[in-house]
């Protein structure tokens, strides 16, 4: 009778585990009136020239435990402005991004663990045909509504990466190889 006892209550408490609701976390969509993806990079180790990426989209979902946590952007690389035409288009050229060969530079999370102040987010990141694993951590997640009826929230992250690793390297005298690049975007809850 015990051995019958024990396995009810086995089998009561397995199926109360599968038919719990599971928290999927809330989804959003980067709200690019309130987002920016900027950089910089030495030139000639004089100063930096500081530009930005103009047209990007993404989405993301958050979870307090980081289990079901994700993390996308798509960049388009004809978008760049470095407030001078006709660098931007020598950018946009197979001198650097080659931007017809490679319209987009992606970010998709591949893990996430709560940070310390937000999340560190690992994910591959494809840039110039090139994918390399890269981690972020991302600061924020505080909520707010606005407007009214609107959820929204936010993350700011700041990374290094080298250009040659994404096979961005001409002209490595004039222009360093380490670039600043600066992620701050908000999202509202779909």
């Amino acid at each position: 009778m015990r051995r019958y006892l024990s396995y009810v209550l086995t089998v009561l408490f397995v199926f109360m585990v599968a038919a719990a609701p599971s928290r999927a976390g809330d989804d959003y969509t980067i709200d690019g009136m309130h987002a920016s993806v900027t950089f910089k990079i030495s030139h000639a180790g004089l100063s930096y020239i500081h530009g930005r990426f103009d047209d990007f989209s993404g989405t993301f979902t958050v979870d307090p435990a980081a289990a079901n946590c994700s993390f996308n952007m798509t960049i388009k690389a004809e978008s760049i402005d470095t407030n001078n035409k006709k660098r931007d288009d020598h950018l946009r050229s197979g001198d650097f991004f080659n931007a017809k060969q490679f319209p987009t530079i992606t970010f998709k999370s591949t893990a996430v663990q709560t940070g310390k102040d937000g999340y560190d987010v690992t994910g591959d990141l494809t840039m110039h045909g090139v994918t390399k694993q890269v981690t972020l951590a991302l600061t924020g997640g505080k909520t707010v509504e606005f407007p009214k009826g609107t959820q929204r929230t936010g993350f700011t992250t700041d990374v290094v990466l080298k250009r040659a690793d994404f096979g961005i390297d001409k002209f490595p005298g004039m222009l360093g190889d380490e670039v600043h690049v600066a992620v701050s975007f908000e999202g509202t809850r779909k």
